[in-house]
């Protein structure tokens, strides 16, 4: 995008963070709504054509090919004179309408030419919008929303590959809890992204073309003897959808609600693991590699923020208030309907924008970490007390009398080392071989099945590809 129109943009979706989003123009900007609703009155007309409604004759191929050529040819030009005839009729669909007409009169094809008035013949407006907002958010969410996330995820599985063995302390209510490793630690966020990812690819992508109310009155009234559930549902078919039989003026959303709370699942699993990096940043356990010329303060030279973290959880903020709100608004509708949804929908490009920006900030602040070994494994070796578990574990299967209190009084609040725990274990009344195995134990051994946990990774990946 031009830098002036970025400096004058009021969303920073079209200013600052436009090239993030240009993957989503074609798909949900305003041009991509005109072009979707193109092919939708030509993919109803070319059927209501082949359908041999009397009044109407099947196209030739030539005649086809000159329809879709219209919609496969759709460019910003044609937009552009679409929103040019709404200035007069302040109708958007109606804009369409009108435009399609004009260009068949222009091309000269009599055999279209008189077919012009079954151009958008008994639809309401809602039957073609519901339509195409139903292609959008299908090919959005199999080019762009899809694929997005599961870069991520393969990233986050990489990494946690990567360092499947490498022993880290835990913290339960920030305090040191049963060591993990920091592989096991992301093989979780991936367990659950997997999860969230087969909830989006699972929504079935709903659309209507019924009329007015929902019930062909029109289309009934005009020809009484066409099977119109029959005919639109394979209309509906052809395009990739799925018929909803039983709706009012507008398909209700509620596959919309579906696909933004799977959307906000994921970003709320995002959001956790920003801010468990973040943490872990902090407290010194990765490091994030410096970029040359980049300044991460503007009075302290040293600085190297999490800002990419960062920002990716500001845009999930922005992003989940948006799906939300969708969600929760979209399926209510005042009796037959109402227009408050129109609005709503034009920002789903807004919604699935910031999602866009979170995923790829997280994933450029991912690409800048490594672990910092010494930090870890020195919070682990000051943590013998974690050791507490197994002790007192082992104890009860020997049957020694209060094996948690005895530990909870050797170390609660206490710092304990090697040595401590060392001369508890001696006194035990334990087998040998349990005694060695106890006194054998450091913190970074501790890891139980951790490593197996986060190696079993492709299995759980295999299902998302």
């Amino acid at each position: 995008m031009d830098i002036s129109k970025q400096l004058n943009a009021i969303s920073p979706l079209d200013g600052r963070y436009s090239s993030y989003v240009d993957i989503l123009r074609p798909l949900l900007s305003e041009a991509a709504f005109m072009a979707h609703r193109v092919e939708v009155e030509v993919a109803w007309l070319i059927n209501l054509a082949d359908s041999n409604l009397p009044g109407l004759k099947c196209f030739s191929e030539q005649s086809k090919e000159k329809l879709n050529s219209l919609v496969n040819n759709f460019s910003l030009k044609d937009a552009e004179k679409i929103k040019s005839i709404e200035k007069t009729t302040n109708h958007d669909v109606k804009a369409v309408e009108y435009w399609l007409k004009e260009q068949i009169i222009n091309s000269g094809n009599k055999e279209l030419i008189d077919a012009i008035e079954f151009i958008h013949f008994a639809c309401t407006s809602e039957d073609i919008n519901n339509v195409s907002y139903a292609l959008m958010l299908s090919r959005t969410r199999d080019n762009v929303i899809l694929p997005t996330i599961k870069k991520l995820t393969d990233k986050i599985a990489n990494i946690a590959k990567l360092y499947s063995s490498q022993p880290m302390l835990s913290r339960t209510h920030g305090q040191p809890a049963s060591p993990t490793t920091v592989g096991k630690e992301l093989a979780n966020v991936v367990v659950r992204l997997c999860h969230a990812i087969e909830k989006i690819k699972n929504v079935v992508i709903l659309a209507k073309l019924n009329g007015a109310t929902g019930n062909y009155n029109a289309h009934i009234a005009t020809y009484p003897n066409i099977d119109w559930k029959f005919l639109t549902k394979n209309i509906i078919k052809k395009l990739g959808l799925t018929q909803n039989t039983h709706t009012t003026q507008i398909e209700p959303h509620d596959w919309i609600a579906e696909l933004f709370d799977s959307i906000s699942r994921v970003n709320t699993i995002i959001l956790d693991l920003d801010r468990d990096i973040w943490g872990y940043i902090s407290l010194g356990y990765f490091k994030q590699i410096p970029k040359e010329g980049e300044v991460g303060s503007s009075t302290m030279p040293h600085k190297i923020n999490p800002i990419d973290f960062e920002n990716s959880e500001g845009n999930i903020g922005l992003a989940n208030s948006l799906l939300r709100h969708m969600s929760d608004k979209l399926p209510v509708s005042r009796w037959q309907r109402d227009l408050t949804d129109s609005t709503v929908l034009r920002n789903i490009g807004v919604a699935i924008g910031y999602c866009i920006i979170a995923w790829e900030a997280c994933l450029r602040g991912l690409n800048k970490l490594s672990i910092n070994k010494d930090s870890i494994d020195n919070d682990l070796n000051n943590s013998w007390e974690v050791l507490a578990e197994p002790i007192q574990t082992v104890m009860r299967r020997y049957g020694i009398e209060k094996p948690y209190e005895q530990l909870k009084e050797l170390t609660r609040g206490k710092r304990i080392n090697k040595d401590d725990l060392r001369v508890f274990i001696t006194k035990l009344n334990i087998p040998s071989e349990a005694k060695e195995y106890l006194i054998s134990l450091e913190p970074r051994s501790y890891i139980g099945l951790s490593e197996g946990l986060t190696l079993d990774l492709d299995n759980v990946l295999g299902k998302i590809k």
